[in-house]
């Protein structure tokens, strides 16, 4: 089956296994083999595909006047869009855009998901089929610290859509060296707080820093759950809310409802406090991204969701 993917990315053509940057969205186009096209530019592609992947950015008013379903529909046999971020971010536009958004889903074949709670969601709003592709990884070239592992990590900074002041609490109880990422939307007091804040990095640096922590904290919203997969692959036990398919699948045991801090803080105290827990749960992680999670079972997966 051909594939291509179009996204707010600048680049065309396929993904290289050894891309130092393999987030999730370069992560399916390498595993599917498919091309990558910017998304404002599918009125130059020449050749045929069988599927056509859209992932509609952020900032959608760039796209109002392009037409992006006739285009996808001129050079793609089956067209679909991939969910990006959390089900409810896009209605944090406009009500133009988010009636443009509406009228997009609308004309999809097939609107792909991140979980199981995003899928009741579009099934809700639309009349399209609406189907899981799970967050994936390529591991080829990961690099991971040989040392003791120490601290926590914590993901996403103190803003909505991450809520990291529910992960500081809880990473604060596992230790007092915690270190956070850094997005675009970080509030520039937040560098006052006692946390190691982690430079925007490539996927490959980040996985190497990510690797140094003992624990993972991840109490934000349900979306891709990158942070809570890749804890999962390095065997960091990680404490989240179980609407996130990577959390309550990878890490089941630490896995609370959303906005029971309360669970997740009992969870904090006795992973920090029972060696044999922290050990059970790290095995488990591991074990159970390879029998769900690897790329294996991804294609495995993809290839009897594609027969269209």
């Amino acid at each position: 089956m051909k594939v291509i993917f179009f996204t707010e990315g600048g680049y065309t053509g396929k993904v290289p296994r050894n891309h130092p940057n393999m987030r999730t969205d370069l992560a399916w186009i390498c595993a599917l083999n498919a091309v990558h096209c910017p998304i404002t530019q599918i009125h130059q592609v020449g050749d045929k595909f069988d599927l056509g992947l859209v992932i509609i950015p952020k900032k959608k008013e760039l796209l109002f006047q392009y037409p992006l379903v006739s285009e996808m529909k001129r050079v793609c046999k089956n067209i679909a869009t991939m969910q990006e971020s959390t089900y409810w971010y896009w209605q944090g536009g406009t009500v133009q855009s988010q009636l443009w958004y509406h009228d997009i889903l609308q004309s999809m074949d097939i609107i792909f998901c991140h979980n199981d709670m995003d899928l009741k969601y579009y099934r809700g709003i639309t009349d399209v089929r609406c189907e899981l592709l799970p967050s994936l990884m390529i591991t080829d070239s990961i690099k991971t610290f040989e040392g003791p592992r120490d601290g926590v990590m914590v993901g996403g900074n103190w803003v909505t859509a991450y809520r990291g002041f529910d992960s500081y609490i809880i990473g604060k109880i596992l230790s007092d060296k915690i270190t956070s990422p850094t997005t675009g939307r970080m509030k520039k007091d937040e560098t006052l707080l006692d946390i190691n804040h982690i430079p925007w990095v490539n996927w490959v640096d980040w996985m190497f820093e990510l690797s140094k922590c003992k624990y993972g904290v991840q109490l934000g919203t349900a979306a891709a759950g990158t942070f809570n997969l890749n804890c999962s692959y390095l065997g960091i036990p990680c404490i989240g809310y179980d609407n996130v398919n990577t959390q309550k699948y990878l890490h089941p045991e630490l896995s609370v409802s959303d906005g029971d801090v309360e669970s997740a803080r009992n969870l904090a105290i006795k992973l920090k406090n029972d060696e044999s827990f922290y050990i059970h749960c790290s095995d488990e992680t591991k074990k159970l991204f390879k029998n769900f999670y690897s790329e294996k079972i991804f294609n495995q997966n993809i290839k009897k969701l594609l027969q269209l």
